[in-house]
């Protein structure tokens, strides 16, 4: 699968210049065009489906409505892609892809944080119940899940596990590393084809 096209979703209380930083110059070496939304509030506290409504937003305005992307969402980023995949259409752009230390079944974290989005990352809130239930809208696009058994943000940390993903685990000391380890970015690379490559 050649990729041409990526969006990168970023996690909580970031922002375009605070994620991704590594990953996304891997992609543009490689001759990707990437765009990284700065999605607000950025600590999610008016809800996912805002956040997933500016996504849209963002990918449709930066690459028109049919060119197909590959999405790649870190944290709660991952769950504003869902969002975005599974009730806003954007599975039928999707050609892939990649969650990264993703809560799919909620963080006892989230308890310790206030507003909509905190809520609806706790485990067995309505958002993740329906996202759960709308998982057939996901089609047959590959799906890849990373995780580190080390998390300490989303608790416990097989919470990233998803039955429709393939589902790797990545060493790494901190939740905010992962996007940076270069064992996930040389794993995620090799996936796919790029137009540099």
């Amino acid at each position: 699968m050649k990729v041409t096209h990526a969006v990168l979703v970023h996690g909580i209380w970031q922002s375009e210049a605070r994620c991704f930083g590594f990953l996304r110059r891997d992609l543009e070496a490689r001759g990707v065009e990437v765009i990284v939304p700065s999605l607000k509030p950025t600590d999610g506290r008016a809800g996912m489906a805002l956040m997933a409504e500016q996504l849209k937003k963002e990918v449709n305005a930066a690459f028109g409505e049919e060119q197909e992307i590959l999405l790649v969402g870190f944290s709660m980023g991952g769950l504003v892609a869902r969002c975005y995949l599974q009730d806003l259409g954007g599975a039928d752009r999707c050609e892939a892809f990649v969650t990264i230390s993703t809560p799919h079944h909620g963080t006892k974290m989230a308890k310790f944080h206030w507003g909509k989005g905190a809520a609806e990352m706790r485990p067995g809130s309505v958002f993740l119940k329906a996202l759960q239930d709308s998982e057939s809208r996901m089609g047959k696009m590959p799906i890849v899940s990373y995780r580190t058994p080390m998390d300490a943000i989303v608790v416990p940390a097989d919470s990233s596990v998803w039955g429709l993903a393939e589902n790797i685990c990545i060493p790494c000391p901190l939740h905010p590393l992962m996007t940076f380890s270069p064992k996930l970015r040389k794993d995620l690379l090799k996936r796919f084809e790029f137009p540099a490559g």
